[in-house]
């Protein structure tokens, strides 16, 4: 236990802090368990969150953040108890402390467990109702709430990264050109989605995580709730347990305020650029420097799964996974053995039956990342050459030399006309990604032994 912070929290809550532990996750937040203990010897269950330094110019000021909590608690949205917020003052980051609640957040437990059967039956029309009762508050009484979504411009943000994506180009031009009409403007939580829903057996306990509010169209939140990157394995749209027409009606009973399918399509391409940022950005502060760490490293390599969701949402026909071929050479490497891979299986053996297996906590997920990492290595290896020959052809044959030219040409509208012809060879590429980041992402009939990038035995 950090002793400061644990003096800091005593003194701003009037208690002593017995324990103070890391959770597991956190790309966006640092969140820490904290026990407590008052003067008459009464114990509390307590969360502490604190903002990542990269993060401060994306998500909304901790103060602020705790007067919405409040007004959403008495509007009768589930969100647990503010007891204190501030600037940094002696933390790291800007921090908010609230009261644990029970329950859990991993959405695949959420999904898979039979333990929350009843709560996955109850749970659209529990969503649908914490949505309209968000969007019942006013912006105007939340001073300080951003006026748009801080990620409203994601090319300037995805610039800022370095990063060149043809496909979040052509996304962002398309999304221009559709956009439907406006449903209204309230609060928007901003990330209202599984691994933010607190459920128990009975349903939803909380709605976490409020640093990306702000006032905008309500439909965004249900777009953000039903975007293939948030169901976690589950095959309903609604976050891995709902459908969407179910959805649309229960929210519009209980708010008033119905909203077409199609908007919510358009919500959900939004979503997948959007994600692709936040993915871009996160990426960017551990190569910058600004937090280093394997999982934000690791979530870099998911821009690709979100450019394939944004391809078929444009209507793009998109490919099944190719049959790539191992572009290595049969020719003796110099170095002798183990070869590469044989060290990336050499270290992922390690991972998993040194680290895991005595790991807990953000320990342990961070572990099972690593060993992410390593397949993700180990398939680069495998079948990066021919990817890139590959890519490299595609590029010429729409008359540009790299991503750097077709993604200028892009943003400039050079391409309008020919969105399709561009997004099919875009696609093409964007499942070369995804056989090396993420195999399973897209369906496809390929032998299981060919996703493979280290040979396992757990």
């Amino acid at each position: 236990m950090t002793s400061d912070v644990a003096d800091l929290l005593g003194r701003a809550l009037g208690g002593t802090v017995t324990s103070l532990r890391r959770l597991s996750g956190g790309a966006s937040r640092v969140t820490s368990a904290v026990d407590m203990e008052d003067a008459h010897g009464g114990r509390r269950h307590l969360i502490l969150q604190q903002r990542r330094d990269a993060e401060q110019s994306q998500t909304t000021n901790v103060e602020m953040q705790a007067a919405l909590l409040r007004t959403a608690l008495r509007a009768g949205v589930p969100v647990p108890t503010v007891l204190a917020a501030g600037e940094p003052d002696g933390l790291d980051a800007g921090w908010l402390v609230v009261e644990h609640l029970d329950g859990e957040t991993i959405a695949r437990r959420l999904l898979r467990d039979d333990a929350y059967g009843e709560a996955r039956r109850r749970l659209t029309v529990d969503v649908a109702e914490a949505l309209a009762r968000i969007h019942d508050i006013d912006p105007q009484d939340i001073p300080g709430l951003p006026g748009f979504d801080p990620f409203e411009r994601p090319l300037e943000l995805l610039d800022t990264t370095g990063e060149v994506r043809p496909v979040l180009e052509l996304g962002y031009r398309w999304l221009d050109a559709n956009r439907p009409p406006v449903t209204g403007r309230t609060v928007v939580h901003g990330d209202f989605r599984m691994g933010n829903l607190l459920v128990d057996e009975a349903g939803l306990r909380g709605v976490l995580d409020w640093e990306l509010a702000h006032a905008g169209d309500p439909a965004e939140d249900l777009g953000w709730l039903s975007a293939r990157a948030w169901r976690f394995g589950g095959t309903a749209e609604v976050g891995g347990f709902g459908q969407l027409d179910d959805l649309l009606a229960r929210y519009a009973a209980a708010s008033g305020r119905a909203i077409e399918p199609a908007t919510i399509r358009w919500w959900q391409a939004y979503a997948s650029l959007k994600w692709a940022v936040i993915c871009a950005l996160q990426a960017s502060a551990h190569l910058g420097g600004a937090t280093r760490s394997v999982e934000l490293a690791a979530i870099g390599r998911r821009v690709c799964e979100s450019e394939w969701d944004l391809l078929g949402l444009m209507g793009i026909e998109r490919p099944e996974m190719p049959d790539v071929v191992d572009g290595t050479s049969d020719a003796p490497a110099p170095f002798g053995r183990p070869s590469a891979i044989e060290l990336l299986e050499a270290v992922d053996e390690y991972l998993g039956s040194k680290v895991l297996a005595a790991a807990e906590g953000a320990t342990r997920f961070e572990a099972r990342v690593a060993r992410n990492v390593l397949e993700i290595v180990a398939r680069e290896l495998t079948f990066g050459p021919e990817i890139q020959m590959a890519h490299r052809r595609r590029l010429a044959g729409l008359g540009y030399a790299d991503d750097a030219s077709l993604a200028a040409a892009i943003r400039a509208g050079d391409v309008d006309g020919h969105i399709a012809e561009v997004g099919a060879a875009l696609a093409h590429s964007a499942v070369d990604q995804l056989h090396v980041a993420n195999p399973g992402y897209a369906a496809t009939s390929r032998p299981a032994t060919r996703r493979a990038g280290l040979s396992r035995t757990d």
